[in-house]
């Protein structure tokens, strides 16, 4: 046999590519761990290389797909990839697909559909009062009358709003380092 043919094995050497260091690092933040030795810290490294290494090749075959392969793989490789193979399923929300404004713009008129109306005093991006034809312009109008029958012009009434935000700090949390992450 040629050494031409002879394929290089696919055995773990003792080497991660990996700092084993960083890893230990990590697997300490986690307060379920108390320790972690030094085989184990080795294989987590081995698994994540082995993880990252599936879903390049699987970001590659996204790319290969196309009609007009490219030689890199990009951030929507990946987010097409996780969000046709089932394996990768877990990390939507980690690599979500993106889209454009206009996009993302069309699909919430979509979802609102008649719930998007305006409140009463509320205005649109544009700086427009509610159309007359929806419910609350319905109600601008009557109170546009009602102020007509006291002699005072629509125009001389001033509307304001205040958004005021609640920004409760608990004194007990300021000396936690630590944040939760909560749904």
């Amino acid at each position: 046999m040629s050494p031409k043919n002879v394929a290089e094995p696919d055995e773990i050497t003792g080497q991660s590519a990996l700092p084993i260091s960083r890893i230990k690092k990590i697997v300490q933040l986690d307060d379920d761990i108390v320790q972690c030795s030094n085989n184990a810290t080795f294989v987590i490294a081995m698994a994540t290389e082995m993880f990252i290494q599936y879903l390049a090749e699987q970001g590659h075959n996204v790319v290969k797909s196309e009609r007009k392969p490219r030689k890199t793989v990009q951030y929507k490789d990946l987010a097409t990839a996780v969000s046709h193979i089932d394996n990768l399923e877990f990390l939507a929300d980690v690599i979500p697909k993106t889209t454009t404004y206009k996009q993302f713009k069309e699909k919430k008129a979509k979802e609102m559909g008649g719930a998007g109306e305006l409140e009463k005093g509320q205005r649109r991006l544009n700086g427009a009062a509610a159309p007359a034809g929806d419910k609350n312009g319905a109600q601008q109008q009557e109170t546009e009358e009602a102020s007509e029958d006291t002699n005072q012009s629509p125009t001389a009434r001033v509307s304001v709003s205040t958004l005021i935000a609640d920004r409760t700090v608990d004194s007990s949390a300021r000396h936690d380092n630590d944040v939760e992450m909560q749904d």
